[in-house]
């Protein structure tokens, strides 16, 4: 199934953000090379999962829309060490003022989808879908979701606005789990289509037996242990979406999927990523030399 791409405007956002970072007021060390053509090739040290084209090739469009990309593998691809990944060509200064900006975004958006496709691995076989958290680097929640897709899990809600989940404040601000349902039920009720779920967090059975009398139609499990999960299971008998929280990690994953939960969510997706290792290397023209002072 084709994963949801980003917006574009979305893309150059934050690509725009990210080369006014890096770039201010221009790149001294670029000023010493001569302007003319140059080239460019992208390789992978590491095996991976491939994903953040659109925001690499974004990254030397805004600075020179001449820029020309032949890519070697797409989002979503597993690439091995050494693999070719891309080849550039067009103004040096171009290539290598968005080098870092460029391979920032492929790096991390391949780390987030080589860890989600480990995780989806781990649950092969279960019921269980693997979905991310809002725990997100700030201002990349977009690119960051679209790299889970590519990894093969799924998205939490998006942001505050497109779904209500209780937590354990909201419920002692409703007083009790049955009233802050109640107030949710009225809240997506207003909202309409916006609202894509309700969600409620427990952290015993007997307030998982009390949000299954409310009528919860989802409910994450808070830290349950693996035998409190699989009876936790056991007492929902179906009735509502399952959602385990709390103490994933790739060791207790298959174990955690094996209760039979609908799905587990991992924060550490987005938020503990180790970035896919890779390089690019410049090919400088034959009549390009480092300027020196007159």
């Amino acid at each position: 199934m084709p994963v949801p791409p980003v917006p574009a405007a979305e893309i150059a956002a934050d690509v725009r953000r990210a080369l006014e970072e890096d770039i201010g007021a221009g790149d001294l060390s670029a000023a010493l090379i001569p302007s003319g053509p140059g080239e460019a090739t992208v390789i992978t040290r590491a095996a991976g999962v491939l994903c953040g084209r659109a925001w690499f090739d974004a990254a030397f469009l805004q600075l020179n829309p001449e820029i020309r990309s032949i890519w070697h593998a797409a989002d979503g691809d597993e690439v091995a060490p050494g693999q070719i990944l891309c080849e550039l060509a067009g103004d040096a200064h171009a290539l290598l003022s968005g080098e870092r900006t460029a391979l920032n975004f492929l790096q991390l958006l391949s780390g987030v989808a080589s860890k989600t496709r480990r995780a989806v691995a781990c649950v092969a076989g279960t019921r269980a879908r693997i979905v991310d958290t809002r725990k997100t680097l700030p201002g990349l929640r977009q690119a960051q979701k679209y790299a889970v897709r590519v990894g093969g899990g799924d998205n939490h809600r998006l942001a505050l606005w497109d779904a209500i989940l209780l937590k354990e404040n909201h419920i002692l601000a409703a007083g009790s789990i049955r009233a802050a349902l109640a107030a949710a039920f009225r809240a997506a009720e207003a909202a309409g289509a916006r609202c894509r779920f309700i969600q409620i967090e427990v952290e015993t059975l007997a307030e998982l037996a009390e949000a299954l009398a409310a009528g919860a139609p989802m409910v994450l499990l808070d830290n349950f242990d693996l035998a409190t999960l699989a009876e936790a299971v056991a007492l929902n008998h179906g009735r509502a979406i399952l959602e385990a929280s709390g103490g994933v990690d790739f060791v207790t994953l298959p174990a955690i999927a094996q209760t039979g939960v609908d799905r587990i969510s991992i924060g550490a997706l987005t938020k503990d990523i180790q970035a896919l290792d890779l390089s690019m290397r410049f090919t400088v023209p034959q009549t390009a030399n480092l300027r020196t002072a007159s």
